[in-house]
C-alpha cells in the first residue's frame, strides 16, 4: 500500500470514528490495508500508524461532540443507523464505573465497540480516563486486524494470482454467505431487528466469532 492510499484510508477511518456512520465495516478496511501492505514492512508501518492515529483523533472528536453541544444530533444519527439509545445509555452506566479500563474493554468488544465512544461522552468521562482507554483498545483491536491481514496477505495474493479470478469470485460469494448467516445469528441472539452494528460484526469473521461468544455484546 502506497502512502497516498494509506492516508486516504486513514482519512476515511477518521470520519467514521468521528461519528459519521459510513456503511462500510472499518474492520474490513483495516484487514484490507494489512493485505495490501503484505511484503512491504516499511509501508505496513506507515499504514498502521496512519490508521491508528486517525482512529485516536476521530474518537476524541466524537467523544467531545457527544459531551457537548452536538450530543443530541450525534445520538440521533447513531440511532438512525441502528445503534439503539438504550444500548448507549446502558453502556454509559458501565463506563462510569469502569474508567479507562472499561473504555479499553468496550473498544475491543464486537457489538459494543461501535457505541462505546458516544457512550463515554454521554457518561461524561474525564478526558484523562477516556483517551488512555481509547488508545489501548484501538491499538489492540485495530492492530490485531491489520496484522492478520498482513500475515495472510502474501499467500492470499499468490493463490489469487495463480488461480485466476474464478477463485476470487468464489471466495467473495462464500464470504457473503458467511456474512449473511452471521447476520441472522446475531439478529436471533439479540432478539431485535438487525442493525448496522450487527451487520458490521457479521461482515468480519473474527468479530462474528467473538460476538457470538460474548452474551453481553
Amino acid at each position: 500500500m502506497d502512502i497516498a492510499a494509506a492516508l486516504g484510508l486513514a482519512a476515511l477511518l477518521f470520519v467514521k470514528e468521528a461519528g459519521v456512520p459510513i456503511p462500510i465495516p472499518g474492520d474490513l478496511l483495516v484487514l484490507g490495508a494489512g493485505v495490501a501492505s503484505a511484503g512491504n514492512p516499511a509501508g505496513a508501518v506507515v499504514a498502521l500508524v496512519s490508521i491508528l492515529v486517525a482512529g485516536y483523533l476521530g474518537g476524541v472528536v466524537q467523544f467531545v461532540l457527544a459531551r457537548g453541544a452536538l450530543r443530541r444530533p450525534l445520538l440521533a444519527l447513531l440511532t438512525r443507523f441502528g445503534v439503539p439509545r438504550a444500548r448507549i445509555d446502558a453502556l454509559s452506566e458501565r463506563l462510569r464505573s469502569g474508567g479507562a479500563r472499561g473504555v479499553a474493554i468496550a473498544r475491543t468488544t464486537p457489538g459494543v465497540r461501535v457505541p462505546a465512544i458516544a457512550a463515554s461522552g454521554v457518561a461524561a468521562l474525564p478526558m484523562q480516563s477516556f483517551v488512555p482507554g481509547l488508545v489501548a483498545g484501538n491499538t489492540l483491536f485495530v492492530g490485531a486486524h491489520f496484522v492478520l491481514g498482513y500475515v495472510v496477505g502474501v499467500p492470499a495474493v499468490a493463490i489469487i494470482q495463480s488461480s485466476g479470478t474464478v477463485l476470487l469470485v468464489g471466495g467473495l460469494v462464500v464470504f457473503a454467505v458467511i456474512g449473511a448467516i452471521g447476520w441472522l445469528l446475531l439478529r436471533r441472539r439479540r432478539r431485535s431487528s438487525a442493525d448496522f452494528a450487527a451487520w458490521a460484526d457479521a461482515a468480519c469473521p473474527a468479530c462474528l466469532a467473538l460476538a457470538l461468544v460474548n452474551r453481553e455484546a
